[in-house]
């Protein structure tokens, strides 16, 4: 994880580098002010759509898997606008692009799915547990003996 970091560091860099060779300091600074204030308004506008289709799902009583992927995406994708430098910008602003966001939600899931297929009916499988129910014993237990205070 820390080798990914690190690529990720330089890959950073590199593009903020290579921009400021093309455009100059300011311009880049410029650059990334803008991509961040973009960014937050879709991610906010995108996280609108997300949350209101969440709602409506839910209100006609199907299960929301696509809607709450899509609000995950979203804010994930508004969460690397935020982060400064291009590489993030535009893996964000590709997390918040509808076309681009139902790609990778789509790869996702099926990784997903790969990953944990418990989470899914047994196909064809049965799966007997051998097991027995113990019930609460509290109620077999002698109460508390009282105190009696007399008062003379």
């Amino acid at each position: 994880m820390a080798v990914v970091f690190l690529l990720y560091l330089v890959a950073e860099v590199a593009a903020v580098w290579a921009v400021a060779s093309l455009i100059g300091f300011l311009p880049t600074l410029g650059v990334l002010l803008a991509g961040a204030f973009l960014g937050s308004w879709l991610a906010r506008r995108e996280g609108g759509k997300a949350a209101r289709a969440f709602m409506a799902t839910a209100r006609s009583g199907r299960s929301p898997h696509a809607e709450v992927t899509n609000g995950m995406l979203v804010g994930l994708g508004g969460l690397l606008i935020l982060i400064p430098g291009f590489v993030s910008d535009v893996f964000g602003l590709l997390l918040l692009l509808p076309p681009t966001r139902a790609v990778v939600r789509k790869a996702w899931v099926r990784r997903i799915e790969k990953r944990a297929p418990l989470g899914y009916p047994a196909q064809g499988r049965v799966i007997v547990v051998d097991s027995e129910v113990v019930g609460d014993n509290k109620g077999d237990q002698d109460p508390p003996p009282r105190m009696i205070i007399d008062s003379q």
